[in-house]
């Protein structure tokens, strides 16, 4: 069974709880010890901005493993996250079991492809680039990346929609410059503004096959309930409710976290779905009296469902929505020599 975290406008995280998820699947370096055991993230979303952050756990030996991330918008600023907004989220939805920037690195670029943002964040290079599918993909085998078979086909059915895309890149040796062991784990926050969030679905079945289970954690915080449709089967909404005021006043305590509100909806979604499921995303209104828009699904109208709600709260209609992040790494490998995925020049 392959377990994963979603973004969408809250925290996802990976394996911090047991009954929340397991350990995420991954990343392997070329020398196959290096794992990204974790992807924790959150994604909020508050007056038109949000708030992407994740956490990357990495353990084994080897030179460097990375992911690239989807995103909804061009960012303003990636920097260092908080140190424990996502495990205090965790232990929200899970309370027994959970446990209590650099310069800009110069990296090659493939031509049409533009680099937005540059920044070091402990031992990860975060790159933000700007381009179609197939200059994303080159862009990411001409600086180390091992792409999955399915992978020009799932990058251009997001930047059909926005060509906008996170690579992070972990340096082993970086990590041992600072002192950092196999488990430990480095918060990040991009700062978005847009007005179109979704959350990344699909691409939690890149590299998987047909049959394999994908399991995610959904955390979405925003001012309003939102409003949410998928464009396939498999998410459940477990939780919606007002976020209490002891779960805001503890997020806004952590470093960087000053702009949650007073007052926000948090809903907890899980997902569990063959791979072969996989080939939508779930659209998100932040305003209750919008709908979610169909495009956003990333499927005809006639293939998107509601969302099934569990938490007791009738959820469709209207359409069921909610803020989306991207923050969904693609199961994209590193290698330490440039690789030729077909599909992709």
């Amino acid at each position: 069974m392959q377990r994963k975290t979603l973004a969408a406008l809250a925290a996802i995280p990976c394996a911090l709880a047991p009954q929340v998820a397991d350990a995420c699947g991954g990343l392997v370096g070329e020398n196959g010890t290096i794992q990204l055991v974790r992807t924790t993230t959150l994604a909020a979303y508050s007056n038109g901005v949000e708030r992407y952050v994740t956490a990357f756990q990495f353990t084994g030996e080897g030179e460097s493993v990375g992911s690239i991330v989807p995103l909804p918008d061009v960012p303003t600023k990636v920097e260092r996250g908080g140190d424990w907004t996502l495990q205090r989220l965790t232990q929200e939805v899970a309370p027994p079991e959970a446990p209590a920037s650099g310069e800009a690195d110069q990296t090659t670029a493939a031509s049409d492809v533009e680099i937005i943002l540059e920044t070091e964040i402990d031992a990860l290079d975060i790159t933000v680039l700007k381009g179609g599918g197939d200059e994303v993909g080159k862009w990411a085998i001409d600086n180390g990346f091992l792409l999955s078979p399915d992978a020009p086909e799932v990058l251009d059915f997001y930047a059909e929609r926005s060509p906008v895309f996170m690579a992070a890149k972990f340096d082993a040796e970086r990590a041992r410059e600072l002192g950092q062991g196999a488990g430990d784990s480095t918060p990040i926050m991009a700062t978005i503004p847009t007005d179109d969030p979704w959350v990344p679905v699909r691409i939690l079945g890149l590299g998987l096959e047909d049959d394999q289970r994908v399991e995610a954690d959904v955390f979405l915080l925003t001012d309003q309930r939102p409003e949410l449709l998928a464009g396939g089967p498999g998410l459940n909404v477990e939780r919606s409710e007002s976020a209490s005021k002891g779960l805001l006043t503890d997020l806004r305590s952590d470093e960087g976290m000053e702009w949650v509100g007073d007052d926000m909806w948090l809903s907890y979604l899980q997902l569990d779905a063959a791979a072969e499921e996989l080939d939508y995303d779930l659209a998100v209104s932040a305003d209750p009296s919008v709908e979610p828009s169909i495009k956003d699904t990333g499927v005809p109208e006639e293939s998107a469902v509601p969302v099934n709600d569990k938490s007791g709260t009738p959820w469709w209609p209207p359409v069921t929505g909610v803020l989306a992040g991207a923050g969904i790494f693609a199961a994209l490998t590193v290698s330490s020599r440039r690789r030729h995925v077909g599909g992709v020049a």
